[in-house]
């Protein structure tokens, strides 16, 4: 598909600009004159900046990636990935609402901002991946700033599929491939000390404290963060009675997830205060699929499992606290792709598979 096929079909156009021009036509055939201020653009709000901005990004991608597969020299493999990514990107796109479009284009003479791509970089596999890491980076602060959980949700899939195709294409091409997120887990907060006569000029600012600290996830429920350290801790286990079982390299990976994902369930269950009480969800052992089940199979589930825990966490947590998940959703879907889980444009949201 073009790129003109392609922007037309993620256009949203209002009908509120046609049903203004029918009722100057009848009004004047009326010898009547309107004395209004002409059409302009309707500023948007903190959310759709976020979701135009996010769209921009996608048919960016689009854009370059159709153009730099179709550029000579290219080989086979980077071609195919470039394939792939285009068509995902345009999927991304209509799925966030596409390209908005007023109607007032022939109406309203102003420039209202030029088009990413006037100034992007010459189409080729290189200039595709620095897009895609640009593209995971804004996203990604997206979805942890947005208002709408489910925008948020939508927006860290979308983030942590450019980075997955960003890493991809790099490694294919030898450029620079994109730096992953922090998947440090908070600990919990310490209780404010209480200030002691004389301690006002001593006091230490929190910004200058907790500036690069990760920030512990709000307005979960205590049942969201029960399921997710059974979830971590299952996957742990799992995998290490599997490490057992497996030759190498499956056994070294193996037990390599499984040391993380047992780290992780007990960071979680510490930041929710149940580590070591009765509300801890952990268990000495859980069921583990038999041997029609490979490990790789098993593996994959795992990883793809947790992924969509953490993209459902995304989508509950509080805006500015979610930073974490998403950057966890990421890792999973990285992870699962290592035991050989296809790319999909929205990773952890089955729906939309």
């Amino acid at each position: 598909m073009n790129a003109s096929n392609r922007t037309a079909r993620t256009r949203r156009r209002s009908g509120l600009t046609a049903l203004a021009l029918t009722c100057a036509i009848i009004l004047s055939g009326c010898g009547l004159r309107l004395e209004t201020p002409p059409p302009t653009e309707p500023v948007p709000d903190a959310a759709e900046v976020l979701r135009r901005t996010a769209v921009a990004d996608a048919l960016l991608v689009a854009d370059q990636a159709e153009a730099a597969a179709t550029s000579d020299g290219i080989r086979a493999d980077v071609r195919t990935e470039l394939t792939v990514i285009a068509e995902t990107a345009t999927v991304q796109a209509e799925e966030l609402g596409g390209e908005y479009d007023s109607g007032l284009g022939d109406i309203v003479s102003e420039d209202s901002g030029s088009s990413p791509s006037a100034t992007a970089e010459e189409p080729t596999p290189r200039a595709v991946v620095t897009s895609l890491r640009d593209a995971a980076t804004r996203t990604r602060a997206a979805a942890d700033q947005a208002q709408s959980g489910p925008l948020g949700r939508l927006l860290a899939s979308i983030s942590t599929s450019q980075t997955q195709h960003a890493r991809t294409l790099a490694q294919l091409t030898g450029a620079d491939g994109p730096a992953l997120p922090s998947t440090v887990i908070p600990e919990p907060a310490d209780p404010a000390p209480e200030p002691s006569e004389g301690d006002e000029g001593s006091a230490t600012p929190a910004s200058a404290t907790s500036e690069e600290a990760p920030v512990a996830p709000t307005g979960l429920a205590a049942e969201d963060l029960s399921a997710l350290i059974l979830a971590e801790d299952t996957a742990a286990y799992a995998l290490e009675v599997r490490a057992a079982q497996a030759d190498e390299p499956i056994r070294t990976q193996a037990l390599d997830r499984a040391v993380v994902h047992r780290a992780r369930a007990r960071d979680w269950a510490v930041l929710a205060g149940t580590a070591g009480t009765d509300q801890d969800p952990r268990r000495v052992a859980y069921a583990v699929p038999g041997p029609d089940t490979t490990t790789t199979d098993l593996a994959r589930d795992l990883e793809n499992g947790l992924a969509q825990n953490y993209a459902s966490l995304v989508g509950r947590a509080e805006p500015g606290t979610r930073a974490v998940l998403v950057a966890l959703l990421t890792d999973t879907t990285l992870a699962g792709a290592r035991w050989g889980a296809p790319a999909v444009p929205f990773p952890g949201l089955p729906e939309l598979a």
